[in-house]
């Protein structure tokens, strides 16, 4: 993480302009970034604001999603083909697309199937001579097994890529509208690595998207232009600016004052504040996310389902929704979101019982209770808006039925390369849909392969469970893939490697000049966001 930003503040870094300068101009929209950027590569990053900076502003995926239904529409595909059995996928690539320019190169051709084929092989050939440049990690790639499920990947002319798998993945064509998807550019990286500078490709980016990166000062600003060129119609606003604001008292202070025109995640606490004041507007937008906490089942004594199921009962969800979230989430008990195929709306879920706890505790032979840690993340989520206090909360829960749990925190790349690794007694964690589709939930986040990527923070294998959302992936019916997600969460329920906290909303806040911008499953896009 550290030599990464380094390498970033190296070659990108230069005295910009403060925001504020910029803030009188129509041609300038100034979004108050979370967090920098881990990199300009949405392949090799695992952040929500490393995508916002890069895949949803410099590059654009084979496919986007529909914004109600959450289903795969064209991008840089127009159209694709299944085979009958399940295994071969053919795209159609859209032509006439153009890749944006820097320093250090100007594209001399249009976007083709190369550029498809590289984007796909640097991630999964080990051998890919770009395979390992800026450390060559993969975490999204893997997670969703796609090393694994793609065979090969053709070249059948320039406007034409076939992938061949090795079994059916009902989920495969909504992968390719994740952020790790994006499309690079094949002749970029061709010309940095003869010339011996092969991570500019991840520094100094070039995307299709509707933005090109102009400048970068780590840990203060990004400033982009918009592409002159850019396929899916004319990006109104020249400039767009991120002053990377991490604390969310200054990001709404600064939307107040007019230093920025677009601010993420405000917390629950803002709300009325800024329904009141008629210069912003407050939005919000339904969203497929579940927060929890994570027991590491590797661990004692969470290797034990007794005290798992214990301190579910423990915990009082329903009071950490009324004191945190404020009307903006809902109490979860599955890992699937609520409207997401497979949901079962009947599941069974744990009452708040201390005295239930305090039996099953007492089953497991720990009527005195244990001592424990607590990891609380360091950042604002929708499914988890001040963590802080739900750990807290969850602390004097727990307390009450003898389990002390000291809570601690890490900067946000050390928490989530921590977690990988397992070096957490228990977690708060979360997770927002990337493509619509259970699997993204189902098994990246509780699939037995998933302790090995790492997304399995709770490092748990059931064979059971793992069996069923397995068997979903390999069919296409709705109905199978419910019913096979439905046995699942009975699973899931009865072995408790989680506590499902909430399911948020999504909510960001503008000036009320701004029109065009908006959130949806794919992030931020600001391809149509101008000052009025």
């Amino acid at each position: 993480m550290f030599a990464r930003k380094t390498l970033l503040a190296l070659t990108l870094s230069t005295l910009l302009p403060g925001a504020a300068a910029w803030a009188a101009k129509t041609d300038t929209i100034v979004y108050c970034s979370e967090a920098s950027p881990e990199s300009f590569n949405p392949q090799i990053a695992s952040s929500g604001p490393t995508f916002v900076a890069s895949s949803q502003t410099l590059y654009n995926r084979l496919v986007n999603f529909d914004p109600v239904k959450n289903t795969p529409v064209p991008s840089l595909a127009t159209d694709w083909t299944i085979s009958p059995d399940g295994k071969t996928y053919t795209f159609t690539l859209r032509q006439g697309v153009k890749f944006n320019s820097n320093k250090y190169f100007k594209p001399t051709r249009d976007f083709n199937a190369d550029d498809v084929i590289f984007s796909v092989m640097r991630q999964k050939d080990p051998k890919h001579p770009y395979h390992n440049v800026s450390n060559g990690n993969y975490e999204y790639f893997n997670d969703v097994g796609l090393g694994e499920l793609i065979k090969e990947v053709k070249k059948v002319d320039d406007y034409h890529v076939q992938f061949v798998l090795n079994k059916p993945n009902a989920a495969f064509l909504a992968d390719w509208g994740m952020d790790f998807a994006s499309i690079l550019s094949a002749e970029y990286a061709d010309a940095m690595m003869k010339k011996g500078t092969p991570e500019y490709v991840d520094t100094w980016p070039i995307g299709t998207g509707p933005y090109a990166l102009q400048q970068y000062k780590t840990d203060a600003q990004i400033r982009y232009i918009a592409n002159p060129n850019y396929w899916d119609g004319a990006v109104p606003t020249k400039h767009l600016i991120f002053a990377i604001t991490p604390d969310v008292q200054t990001r709404l202070a600064k939307l107040q004052t007019n230093e920025c025109q677009i601010i993420p995640a405000p917390a629950p606490v803002q709300f009325e504040q800024i329904k009141k004041n008629k210069d912003l507007t407050l939005h919000t937008v339904d969203a497929l996310n579940v927060g929890y906490l994570a027991f590491n089942t590797q661990k004692k004594p969470f290797d034990n389902v007794l005290v798992r199921q214990a301190l579910n009962y423990a915990t009082d969800k329903k009071a950490i929704i009324d004191a945190v979230f404020l009307g903006s989430g809902t109490v979860a008990k599955s890992p699937l979101p609520p409207n997401m195929l497979g949901y079962n709306k009947d599941q069974q879920d744990y009452s708040f019982d201390p005295q239930k706890a305090k039996a099953l505790l007492k089953q497991a032979g720990l009527e005195n209770g244990f001592e424990t840690t607590l990891w609380s993340m360091p950042v604002q989520r929708p499914y988890n808006p001040n963590s802080r206090r739900i750990a807290e909360m969850i602390q004097a829960d727990w307390a009450k039925v003898g389990v002390k749990a000291k809570i601690v925190s890490y900067e946000w790349g050390e928490y989530l390369a921590g977690i990988r690794r397992g070096e957490h007694d228990s977690a708060l964690y979360g997770w927002m849909s990337d493509n619509g589709d259970p699997d993204n939930f189902a098994d990246v986040l509780l699939g037995c392969n998933s302790i090995k990527t790492g997304s399995n923070a709770a490092r748990w294998c059931d064979k059971e469970y793992d069996s069923a959302v397995q068997q979903a992936k390999l069919t296409s019916d709705p109905a199978k893939r419910a019913a096979l997600y439905t046995q699942a969460q009975a699973i899931f329920y009865q072995q408790a490697p989680w506590i499902t906290l909430a399911n948020g909303k999504t909510f960001y806040a503008t000036r009320s000049n701004v029109s065009g911008y908006s959130v949806s499953l794919m992030g931020s896009d600001f391809s149509k966001a101008k000052l009025n």
